[in-house]
């Protein structure tokens, strides 16, 4: 049985680290122009990305460059101009999508490795041998595909790399080629500007009807005392075309969110996707925190490696994922679920998840943490300590502030507090995050 890689987002420098540090084999990111993640982005500029590659590169590790834009004619006439400095940096692989700018790059650098975005909506063992002979040398496949899916495309194409995401947003539309965020205000998700239109709230408004028939609003929002006195509605949707075809939908105080995708979380299935021999399974999330990174990279690096040392699947691993924020976790489409396993209705907003991060390490000595507090704990609080070399839970009975005066609590960020250094402390506290265990509800 081969091992997997298991590949990491890297939105900025830090995030690059913090995957290394915690067990990724690769990171990928992205140039902004060419990439579908123009916001939060670090990497700039050829120098940004440059040190990026040579950094993967120091750890005898991978570092693959997303250029998987839908591009229009203005962009096709850049693209490879402001690719060219960029190759020269050698990223191991380019995350392509679109076949004109494929073609342009295998007529400059016919040796350049390729792999096929998620976003070409590889669904079949046919598809996916066209790749093949094109040149391709990884597809990374659709998230619509069931586990007997992959296998069998596996099993058609086996000289084939295959990636497979497991863990973190998806997105409502298939494959992430969407066009809501440019009709609702003009961000093309295609060009890498999406605005998360799925996930905002929709409030009623009052309305009436034009001489045409059409609704217009009244004013800017229901009136103050309907606001006030509103209470939690339950929508049952029907399209006139299709009677029966009920779409139920619920309304509170924020909003409704009928759109809202629950987030993926496959580590259940790691194990299966290692037997098959799936070459990669990757994380989603450039533009989710460095704590993000750190937890799912070492859960899933964990996942890996028991699934290939033969050991049971251990569903503690479920419950440290719990302890991200999250929409709700689904499999996606890894197994067949009834339509509202995939989508969560009510909920517009995160979970707050079991735990959250209140600090990282400062400074150390024989007897003292030094917390950089981020967020508000107390003595007594239950904490754990993340880091690369295992997490450590422990309580702390005493705070000081660095002149040795006791406080009551960390009063949260901008503060710098010490507590008693624990028993059993990993060696190297380096991309360590200090979480307070929250209470259950």
């Amino acid at each position: 049985m081969t091992t997997p890689e298991l590949l990491a987002p890297a939105g900025t420098p830090d995030h690059l680290e913090t995957a290394f540090a915690y067990g990724a084999d690769a990171v990928y990111a992205g140039q902004p122009r060419y990439s579908l993640r123009v916001r939060n982005n670090s990497f700039k500029d050829v120098e940004a990305l440059g040190a990026g590659i040579a950094r993967a590169h120091e750890l005898g590790k991978q570092f693959y460059l997303v250029s998987n834009i839908a591009p229009h004619n203005d962009k096709v006439r850049s693209y490879l101009r402001d690719l060219a400095p960029v190759l020269e940096q050698k990223p191991d692989a380019l995350i392509m999508s679109d076949p004109g700018l494929i073609m342009l790059v295998r007529e400059s650098w016919p040796d350049q490795t390729i792999h096929l975005s998620v976003q070409a909506n590889a669904v079949n063992w046919a598809t996916v041998e066209f790749w093949r002979r094109q040149g391709i040398s990884r597809v990374i496949l659709s998230r619509e595909l069931a586990l007997n899916e992959i296998r069998e495309i596996r099993e058609k194409v086996p000289s084939m790399e295959l990636e497979v995401f497991v863990h973190g947003a998806l997105c409502m539309a298939y494959s992430g080629r969407c066009l809501l965020s440019g009709y609702m205000n003009h961000r093309d998700a295609n060009q890498g500007a999406c605005t998360n239109a799925c996930r905002w709230n929709y409030k009623e408004v009052a309305h009436t009807t034009d001489q045409t028939g059409d609704l217009i609003a009244t004013s800017a929002s229901m009136p103050e005392q309907t606001v006030q006195a509103f209470e939690p509605k339950e929508i049952l949707l029907e399209e006139p075309n299709r009677p029966g075809g009920y779409i139920p939908a619920y309304e509170d105080e924020h909003g409704t969110y009928i759109m809202n995708s629950k987030d993926l979380r496959a580590i259940q299935h790691v194990a299966e996707l290692v037997k098959m021999g799936v070459h990669s399974l990757k994380i989603e999330g450039r533009t989710k925190s460095t704590y993000y990174v750190a937890r799912t990279t070492q859960a899933y690096r964990r996942a890996i490696d028991d699934a290939v040392a033969g050991k049971p699947f251990d569903m503690k691993m479920m419950d440290e994922l719990e302890a991200l924020s999250n929409r709700g976790y689904t499999e996606g489409f890894l197994r067949r679920h009834v339509p509202q396993e995939y989508q969560t209705y009510e909920q517009g907003s995160s979970f707050l998840g079991t735990q959250q991060v209140v600090g990282t390490i400062a400074e150390t000595d024989e007897q003292w943490l030094t917390i950089d507090v981020k967020n508000k704990f107390a003595p007594g609080d239950q904490l754990e300590l993340i880091t690369p070399d295992g997490n450590l839970r422990f309580s702390a009975s005493v705070m000081e502030n660095r002149k040795g005066e006791t406080m009551e609590y960390a009063p949260g960020s901008g503060h710098f507090v010490r507590i008693p250094k624990p028993e059993g402390l990993p060696e190297s506290l380096d991309f360590s995050y200090l979480t307070r265990i929250l209470p259950s509800a």
